[in-house]
Parts: C-alpha cells; sequence; structure tokens
C-alpha cells in the first residue's frame, strides 16, 4: 500500500475540506482519509504540502491519431502503419504527463486506435469511437467512415459495437478542417440520424453528434443524441442560442463538449483561420458562446479536440478548465467536475475513474499549487498515478 497527500483535494464533485490522504493498493484506491490522519503502518506516502490533489483528468474529445502540428489531420491518410502507430503512441504520453488519465478518441482513422486496445504501458484509459460516421465526402471522410441511408447507417453502427467501440461518433454537420463542408448545412436527415441513434441505444452505446450549424443542432437535439459536440450554433449570421434550444438540451439531458481548451498565444494554422472567417466566426466569439451554454443550464465536458493543432495539443484539459472557470463563467467546482466525474460517467467511465473514492481506479494527479486561488496550478503537474503506477514527468 501506498498513500499520495496534499492539503488541497478535489473529489471529483467537491473541495474536500483539510485535504486529503489517498491510500493506493494495486490499481485501486482503497481508501481516503483526511489529510491529517495518519498513514497505516508500512505504507509509504508521497507529500505534496503546496499541491492539490484531484483525480486524474479526463479529455472527452481528442484526436490520438493527430500529431498537434499544422497539418495534424490532413497528414495522417499520408502516414504508413509504422508512422501512424508512433504518432498515437507520443500522443498518449504526452496525454499522461499532463495529468490525463482519460480520454474518448473520436476520430479514429480506419480502425486504427481501436486496434490498440489492450495494449499495456504508459498510456492512457482509452474509450474509442472508430471512424466517425460521416456522410460521402463529408467532413473527415478520410478516415474511412463515410455512409449513408438508414439501413446502411445501421449496419455502420452495428459494425462499431462488434469491433468494441464505446462510443458512436456521427458528423451531423460540415467541419472546419474538411474543405469543401458546409459548417451550417446538415450532412444527414433527422430519420438517419434517429436510425444511429436507435441503432446505437440498441446496443447499449451512447451517441455524440460533431454539429456547428444551428439546423445540425436542432436535428441532432431531435433525434436524440447524448452528447452534442462543438455546439456551435452557427448561421449564416453568426452564432444564435435560442431560450428554446436551451431549455431542449436541459430537459435531453445532452451533454456538451465545446472544445474549449485553447492554447494561450497561439493561432490556428492560417488555413484554418480561413475556413472560420467564412462563416463569421472566431475563438473570441466561441467562449462567450460557451458562456450562454452554461447559462442555459447545459451539462458542459471539458473536452479539447486534442491534437487538431498546434493551439489543440495533446494534454490541455488543464486550460479547458482554465477557459470555463474563466471567460465561460462557470464556477470552479463545476468546471472541474466537468473534467473528471462527468466526463467520467459521458465516456461510460462512472464507475471506475474520474473520483477521489474508493474501488475506483487509482487515477490522480497532484497539481503543483492551490488550484482555488490559481486555476492555472492544474497545468503543472507533480504527481501522475494511471492506474495505480506513477507516470515519469
Amino acid at each position: 500500500m501506498r498513500g499520495y497527500r496534499a492539503p488541497r483535494a478535489f473529489d471529483g464533485e467537491r473541495f474536500l475540506p483539510g485535504g486529503a490522504l489517498v491510500l493506493v493498493e494495486g490499481r485501486t484506491i482503497v481508501g481516503v482519509e483526511p489529510a491529517t490522519a495518519p498513514a497505516p503502518d508500512g505504507c509509504a506516502v508521497t507529500d505534496v504540502p503546496g499541491g492539490t490533489l484531484l483525480p486524474g483528468l479526463i479529455d472527452t474529445h481528442v484526436h490520438l491519431c493527430a500529431d498537434g502540428g499544422p497539418r495534424a489531420l490532413e497528414q495522417v491518410p499520408e502516414l504508413d502503419p509504422a508512422e501512424l502507430d508512433a504518432v498515437i503512441t507520443a500522443a498518449e504520453r504526452a496525454t499522461l504527463r499532463a495529468g490525463v488519465t482519460a480520454v474518448r478518441d473520436l476520430g479514429d482513422h480506419h480502425w486504427t486506435v481501436l486496434g490498440r486496445a489492450g495494449r499495456d504501458g504508459e498510456r492512457p484509459t482509452v474509450v474509442a469511437a472508430g471512424p466517425p460516421l460521416t456522410s460521402p465526402g463529408g467532413h473527415c471522410w478520410s478516415m474511412g467512415g463515410e455512409t449513408s441511408g438508414v439501413e446502411a447507417l445501421r449496419r455502420a453502427v452495428r459494425e462499431r459495437a462488434e469491433r468494441g467501440a464505446g462510443v458512436v461518433k456521427v458528423m451531423a454537420s460540415g467541419g472546419v478542417l474538411t474543405p469543401g463542408t458546409d459548417l451550417t448545412a446538415c450532412q444527414f436527415s433527422l430519420e438517419e440520424l434517429r436510425a444511429v441513434v436507435d441503432e446505437a441505444h440498441r446496443l447499449g452505446l451512447p451517441v455524440t453528434a460533431h454539429a456547428h450549424g444551428l439546423a445540425a443542432v436542432e436535428r441532432s437535439v431531435a433525434a436524440g443524441v447524448d452528447g452534442i459536440e462543438h455546439c456551435s450554433c452557427l448561421t449564416g449570421s453568426g452564432i444564435h442560442l435560442s431560450a428554446e434550444l436551451g431549455a431542449a438540451l436541459v430537459a435531453a439531458r445532452i451533454d456538451v463538449c465545446p472544445t474549449v481548451g485553447f492554447l494561450p498565444g497561439v493561432d490556428p494554422p492560417p488555413h484554418v483561420q480561413a475556413r472560420m472567417a467564412a462563416v463569421g466566426v472566431t475563438i473570441d466569439q466561441h467562449l462567450p458562446h460557451v458562456a450562454a451554454l452554461h447559462r442555459a443550464g447545459a451539462s458542459l465536458l471539458a473536452g479539447t479536440d486534442g491534437g487538431i493543432g498546434p493551439a489543440k495539443r495533446h494534454g490541455q484539459v488543464a486550460y479547458a478548465v482554465a477557459d470555463l472557470a474563466g471567460p465561460c463563467g462557470v464556477p470552479l467546482e463545476e468546471a472541474l467536475t466537468a473534467a473528471t466525474a462527468r466526463s467520467a460517467r459521458a465516456c461510460g467511465l462512472g464507475d471506475r475513474t474520474g473520483r477521489l473514492a474508493a474501488g475506483y481506479d487509482a487515477d490522480l494527479l497532484v497539481a503543483d499549487g492551490d488550484v482555488t486561488a490559481d486555476v492555472t496550478a492544474l497545468q503543472r503537474p507533480r504527481v501522475v498515478v494511471s492506474r495505480g503506477r506513477e507516470v515519469p514527468l
């Protein structure tokens, strides 16, 4: 047995007065005691007097096949299997070293990430979607998920379940990184989206929809999806979030991953900026929109879109928490919950990780500083533990 102690602690849903001593046996948390409690006999304790102890962070939206460079997604089809494997390995290591112990991969290239299931080593827990379902020539078509028609979509959902996917990702609108697609237009009919949701739910899988356009967001809600990525609510005349749509997101208990977590001082590549300018949207406009989603009562997740470009490196969940707790106006405890317990539930890991509680995986982060006074302390990991193993930093 060993222990980890800090004078401040967040258990995944609330701060624990006076901090905590977390006891670990093997890969499992076996006890959470007050920081002042004595450790059991023979239990070595890692004590971080100035730190904050939390569950390992969770990123609900990453692309492990992408290396965070200017051509991160475009270059993926050009990589041979060994090169792509190296990109994924580097992404997983960078993720863990940032204190992110679980991710949901929503942009697999021809089943590559799913094919790594069961690998051991220095990697986070990975919940993977496989290639996202997209229309012919649609957003991220090169990943191998082009599909159309109700029956074909149902077959595609079944294939993902058979291959071990933990979630179904569907591109309900076009995307910034795929030229020729329309961010404001729908890629699937309501009937098609409902077929995806119905088949996935029949098989016990949740569905999350990439949706930038307002019409795609509304159609995704009507189809009964479990989550919406980006949820940008774009129209030909800018962003529009009606009170009715906000209420519908809340009533349907849809998790919204607004993919915040932008690296300060790093601009998107010029071609991405051009695509954003074409629809009249900027990063500076997105954050107030996320604030409006929060005020409407939407359930927000701290996914980042990790890997898609220089402003979106792997492991940036701490920056997403800072965006939520800062310009987006989300209270700190809720912003931290969006990166721990709530994200764990959205990933289907709610009984395994995201909490400091006995019986959960020993996924831990000790941040260097008082997170309650300085949220950027999350960006400075002192100790990271993944399923009971300390991660070299």
